[in-house]
């Protein structure tokens, strides 16, 4: 029998060796012993993160006007462009630019010599016809002539006084007379001079009232009612007080803003129209608290708003209200009578925390009040 090679030798050796250790059962343990041990470091309790301290403070609470901040502009309340119905040439001017008229005032008349003659004529086939209508009615009286007579004359007298009107009319066509208080703020004709039927003879403008004209957006005006106060300031930097007269019910499809209109006391015409302006509206006080700008963040999504601590010390985000913008500060509506608003620390927990809240010194408190009582109208 041919002797065994020694490769096929060990490998046979190692195939018995390895059912061998297979019977054991140990090779399932291989591992375990590691996995426990990694289990264990995980298994140990991680120590509690420290509660976060936030500064708070119970904001002062205060009626305050709402104000509703837009751009304007000034407008005149009427303004007239006066022109002449007839052609002729210009025979008295006695308006001058940045004159006063009240209505009524003569402001041009043109040359109508042959009008005004025949408004005389009129006058005089007028009182003719009169005259024959009375003889008329005595002699019917009389039984000196028939009815017929009298009829004749009294529709003679009719047509005359007719024509009389029509001759008045004529000669009033060669005048313009203001159809109200104003200003003269144009005249771009000369006495003497040629114009022509439907030419401009002068601009009449009324300024007192004045008028600030703006738009109000759809959310502001819920807000709004007739007879609000406003503040209005020009562009020069003066001030002036009026009331909301006019709010429009129809949006602008562009802007979908509506327009108002702020009537403003202008009885010495010294403020003229024209000048860019803001427009302050005043609505009916509502509840608010004085706050800093900063205590102002944002919220999970997005909105604005502030965090304040509950009675168990956890935060809770309140979306805001700005009712006015003041130089000292915010004046916040939509935040619950009771909460502690977190003034130092707001941006570094969020909603569900839990914190250890200390109040700020009380003046801070009274500073802001005070505050908030200057930026009051």
């Amino acid at each position: 029998m041919p002797r065994m090679r020694f490769h096929k030798v060990a490998a046979l050796i190692v195939l018995v060796a390895f059912a061998a250790w297979m019977g054991t059962g140990k090779f399932s343990s291989v591992g375990s012993a590691a996995a426990e041990a990694e289990q264990k470091p995980q298994a140990a309790e991680q120590p509690k993160a420290p509660l976060r301290k936030v500064a708070v403070i119970a904001p002062p609470r205060l009626d305050h006007a709402r104000a509703i901040r837009i751009s304007g502009h000034t407008e005149a309340e009427k303004r007239a462009l006066l022109a002449i119905r007839v052609m002729g040439i210009i025979k008295e001017l006695p308006v001058k630019q940045g004159q006063h008229v009240n209505r009524g005032d003569l402001v041009m008349r043109l040359d109508a010599e042959d009008k005004e003659a025949a408004v005389d004529m009129a006058e005089t086939l007028v009182t003719q016809r009169q005259a024959e209508a009375d003889a008329a009615e005595r002699l019917v009286k009389g039984g000196n002539a028939p009815k017929l007579q009298a009829d004749q004359a009294r529709a003679a007298l009719a047509a005359a006084k007719a024509q009389r009107e029509t001759a008045k009319a004529e000669l009033a066509r060669n005048e313009i007379y203001a159809p109200f208080n104003g200003v003269i703020d144009r005249v771009p004709v000369e006495r003497g001079s040629a114009i022509m039927a439907g030419g401009e003879v002068a601009t009449l403008i009324n300024l007192d009232p004045l008028l600030v004209i703006g738009e109000v957006s759809e959310r502001d005006l819920q807000y709004l009612k007739l007879g609000n106060n406003a503040d209005i300031r020009l562009v020069n930097g003066e001030t002036v007080k009026g009331t909301l007269r006019y709010i429009s019910r129809d949006a602008s499809a562009a802007t979908r803003t509506f327009r108002i209109e702020v009537a403003v006391p202008n009885e010495d015409k010294r403020l003229p129209a024209g000048m860019t302006a803001e427009i302050t509206l005043r609505s009916e006080p509502v509840d608010a608290v004085a706050l800093p700008r900063s205590v102002v963040t944002l919220g999970n999504d997005g909105d604005l708003g502030i965090r304040a601590v509950d009675s168990a010390n956890k935060v809770g985000f309140f979306p805001i209200d700005i009712i006015d913008d003041t130089p000292s500060g915010l004046l916040l509506g939509g935040i619950p009578s009771d909460a502690r608003v977190i003034v130092m620390g707001q941006d570094l927990v969020k909603e569900g925390d839990e914190v250890i809240p200390e109040a700020v010194d009380p003046e801070l408190v009274k500073k802001l009040a005070g505050q908030a009582d200057s930026g009051i109208n």
